[in-house]
């Protein structure tokens, strides 16, 4: 009986689940595309390119919908059980609240990972819809003048010119303290040159050794390696690309890239910690969501969508704020990211405890 009763909670569930992520992007698509039509024609960007950039963000769309659908696939499904007496009935047969809605937590938990799977997807896609839409032409002629590098393996660099276009940097000189028997190497160069796969080489240059007891030799060079410096043209800008354009990992490094540089990594250390907790908030929302749609008993379709869309605000307030707040410094990225989830999840719990069980 409570295995058929599970099916039959989680075929609702994610009926309205799936009709609303298939549904929802759609308006995010007319919403964007009213917001920046204009912009597209000034710019002279063809409408089948425009199109197909849409068509590469559908993922990044789904991902934003799927905290909004399962709410309102809770509040439905809970919202119809309590209306047509079955929730009464359930635990008139001796099965609590607690027990008749384990199979939509158990579901939020499924979604969750594919969420947190699909943000990994998301990056690729917007890559290719701003590619589309000219957004990585009018970028890519960024510039970074007479800027000083810290590597991941201590290495600093300082140059005078990087132009990430070119995938070039010039009057370069690399410094490496601590090397082999506590030789000091200095390696300064013309001119480097990055290509994918091969990293950064220097070319027609001086390398000079100075041994701990302070003598010095100088070698000279019409090619060197750079094994250490790994960062690519775009991480040495200390000016990333978009954060939906980046995944995880490829946050973290730019992180560390700009925290080695000297620079404020606050804003992007707040996207980070969001995206996983967005994925996550699929489960935290339906846990609030859940025991909140048990308080009507008129229940209706008039008062589902209107707390759904009451708690969707107030969600999407608090994220804001907490990427305002992490992100200048006010308070603790980690925590500003976390900060809604941690609020609903509290007050799911509070909620869940007053359900009559």
């Amino acid at each position: 009986m409570l295995k058929l009763l599970d099916r039959y909670i989680a075929r609702q569930f994610v009926g309205i689940f799936l009709g609303l992520v298939l549904g929802l992007p759609l308006l995010f698509i007319i919403g964007d595309i009213t917001d920046n039509l204009d912009t597209y024609l000034e710019e002279g960007i063809a409408l089948a390119n425009v199109a197909r950039s849409y068509l590469f963000q559908v993922p990044q769309y789904v991902v934003w919908s799927f905290p909004i659908a399962a709410l309102v696939a809770t509040v439905f499904t809970i919202s119809n059980l309590t209306r047509h007496r079955e929730i009464v009935a359930a635990k008139a047969g001796g099965i609590s609240f607690y027990r008749l809605i384990r199979p939509i937590l158990l579901t939020a938990a499924l979604l969750s990972a594919v969420a947190l799977g699909l943000s990994e997807l998301v990056p690729f896609t917007n890559r290719r819809a701003a590619e589309l839409q000219g957004k990585h032409t009018a970028r890519g002629f960024s510039l970074r003048t007479n800027f000083v590098f810290q590597s991941a393996h201590g290495d600093v660099l300082s140059a005078r010119r990087l132009d990430p276009t070119a995938n070039e940097m010039s009057e370069v000189v690399v410094e490496r303290k601590g090397g082999p028997r506590g030789l000091g190497l200095f390696q300064t160069a013309e001119r480097a040159e990055w290509k994918p796969g091969r990293g950064w080489t220097l070319g027609q240059g001086y390398l000079r050794v100075l041994t701990p007891e302070g003598a010095e030799r100088t070698f000279t060079f019409s090619a060197a390696r750079l094994t250490a410096l790994r960062e690519t043209p775009t991480e040495l800008l200390a000016e990333p690309k978009a954060a939906e354009e980046m995944r995880y990992a490829e946050m973290t490094r730019a992180i560390a890239a700009i925290e080695r540089s000297g620079g404020d990594a606050a804003e992007i250390r707040v996207e980070r910690e969001q995206k996983a907790a967005l994925a996550l908030a699929v489960l935290v929302i339906v846990l609030f969501g859940a025991p909140l749609a048990t308080s009507s008993r008129r229940g209706g379709t008039a008062y589902g969508i209107g707390i759904s869309l009451a708690i969707t605000m107030i969600y999407l307030l608090l994220f804001r704020v907490g990427q305002a707040v992490g992100g200048s410094g006010a308070l603790d990225p980690v925590l500003a990211a976390w900060m809604p989830n941690a609020l609903f999840f509290v007050a799911g719990l509070l909620l869940l405890w007053r359900v009559r069980t």
